[in-house]
């Protein structure tokens, strides 16, 4: 049987495998196909989720079943409120993971809305992998 410790780290390297697949769809779709920039911005805001679900788990922070990435910053401000000033903007990328899911009235994301959910994803991706190394020192922090 693994330690506690040892239990949470792999919880949160599953967390970051996660992430890290998003975020390189995002990439993927953003660098080859102009037309699916709604997939694109989707998948930059579950990737910016994700890594900051993996914060929250590795300091043991209970989350709701949620898409909101402010609500999401609100708990991260609980343990570094650093590291939840340094990605703020992210809780732009919302609407990506709920309201353009599904056909409404709003318009899809233009190419450069894609492009800056991809990069305020990768903004998340960068601060969370700075944190957690912080925390798990050179292995822990991998996506």
């Amino acid at each position: 049987m693994k330690p506690p410790e040892e239990v949470r780290r792999e919880f949160v390297r599953r967390w970051m495998q996660k992430a890290a697949e998003d975020m390189k769809a995002a990439k993927h779709l953003l660098a080859r196909d102009a037309e699916l920039t709604h997939p694109t911005a989707f998948h930059a805001q579950q990737a910016a989720e994700k890594y900051l679900k993996a914060v929250l788990v590795w300091h043991q922070v209970d989350f709701p079943k949620t898409h909101d990435i402010g609500r999401l910053l609100e708990l991260v401000r609980s343990v570094d409120a650093r590291l939840a000033d340094l990605v703020a903007g992210a809780a732009a990328l919302t609407p990506y993971g709920v309201e353009f899911r599904y056909p409404a009235d709003l318009p899809e994301p233009t190419r450069k809305e894609a492009r800056a959910a991809v990069a305020l994803a990768d903004r998340v991706r960068q601060a969370v992998l700075r944190h957690l190394r912080r925390e798990l020192g050179p292995r822990g922090g991998r996506g």
